[in-house]
């Protein structure tokens, strides 16, 4: 398939596998980049870790590796890691999600790759970062989310520490990889100049969960703890109504007034009257609303606070979001025809005017593409002189 989109011309090898590294490099292969993904022998463990149309091609390796080339190399072989070095030498970007030991031990951190290209934007996808204690500690989705401090905001809403529905620590440090790995391309384009990025899972969502919950903890003297109340109170859930469940966030002064005056709350006096202040009674705030939407229907509360320009919304399956009306309607949704039929794929949700990104290609078979480009590597290089 023909690469479009802003990160066409670029070349990027990709040693990552899992979640992290793998969507990172799926953004830049849906936004026009040539991603090369080296595998093992074995291949990425995410080829056998869920339900997929043949072995070896689950659907959560389908989704993060779409759109990229597979060549097999085992670099404990001298023959394969000298191709690894001859791909690093025509690429711009090397990502990889390896331990920084294990890397290193295979012949391939930065020094090494630098040694080979100069030029080359070097992006390390960690678990932690090499300057902590922990930095060669393995790293996975659950264990970060716990490190982060996640499961304990779950265990102030439910009572329980919990784990969310999702793998967001990979996908968050994926995101985070994408941008700081373009970043880094930016500041080669002004400046000629390559260079080493780090990006770990802990750190990133530290960051990530720190936004709002840093709050008061942040000055010196801490003004309060770590916490903002409004994500963790018990209450913070979608509401049930009469006959299912709602979404809605009666928030800031002018929706507040909106609703009291349609629905007339008898609890919502002047003291609720100021965003403030329902700050501050954000417990009781949510508990008579919870009372309130069991009045009426989903349907007639999404009729109502819709006209009333308040933020509101069904609780919806995930299985839904394959039928959503708006998603249909941006053309959201993309169908790609793959040797075992066709697969239709979550686009990227970024749009551009001039460079239009979109879902690269199927996803391939393991060493699909081993051939064809080493043979163009070597047809490439010109022959070493004889001595």
């Amino acid at each position: 398939m023909e690469h479009t989109g802003p990160l066409s011309g670029i070349r990027v090898i990709d040693l990552t596998a899992m979640v992290m590294g793998p969507y990172c490099t799926q953004i830049m292969a849906d936004m026009g980049a040539d991603v090369i993904k080296v595998e093992p022998p074995r291949g990425d463990d995410t080829r056998y870790i869920s339900v997929g149309p043949e072995p070896g091609m689950s659907g959560v390796f389908v989704n993060v590796n779409r759109g990229k080339r597979s060549v097999v190399l085992d670099l404990r072989t001298e023959a394969d890691a000298t191709a690894l070095r001859e791909l690093i030498a025509g690429a711009d970007v090397f990502v990889h999600s390896m331990r920084a030991s294990a890397i290193e031990r295979l012949g391939f951190g930065y020094q090494d790759v630098a040694m080979v290209n100069p030029n080359i934007v070097y992006t390390n996808c960690y678990g932690y970062g090499r300057g902590g204690p922990d930095s060669d500690l393995p790293a996975y989705d659950d264990t970060v989310q716990a490190e982060c401090g996640l499961p304990y905001a779950q265990e102030m809403l439910t009572g329980t520490p919990g784990y969310v529905g999702s793998v967001i620590a990979d996908k968050v440090a994926g995101l985070t990889a994408v941008y700081a790995t373009t970043m880094a391309l930016l500041h080669r384009e002004r400046t000629g100049d390559g260079q080493e990025v780090e990006v770990a899972m802990f750190e990133t969502m530290a960051a990530f969960m720190l936004v709002e919950h840093a709050n008061g903890a942040m000055f010196d003297p801490p003004l309060g703890p770590a916490t903002y109340p409004r994500a963790v109170t018990p209450d913070r859930r979608p509401y049930r109504t009469a006959d299912g469940y709602l979404a809605a966030l009666v928030y800031n002064d002018k929706h507040w007034a909106a609703f009291v005056d349609a629905v007339r709350p008898p609890w919502a006096g002047p003291e609720f009257a100021t965003l403030a202040q329902r700050a501050a009674r954000i417990d009781t705030v949510y508990a008579g609303l919870s009372e309130i939407f069991l009045q009426r229907t989903t349907e007639q509360w999404l009729t109502l606070l819709r006209s009333l320009d308040i933020p509101a919304a069904p609780v919806r399956s995930l299985d839904e979001l394959f039928d959503n009306d708006h998603l249909a309607a941006v053309g959201f949704f993309q169908t790609v025809d793959t040797p075992h039929g066709p697969v239709r794929f979550p686009g990227p949700p970024a749009w551009f005017s001039r460079t239009p990104g979109r879902v690269a290609g199927p996803a391939p078979r393991l060493g699909a593409d081993t051939a064809e480009v080493l043979d163009r590597l070597r047809a490439a290089t010109p022959p070493k002189a004889a001595r």
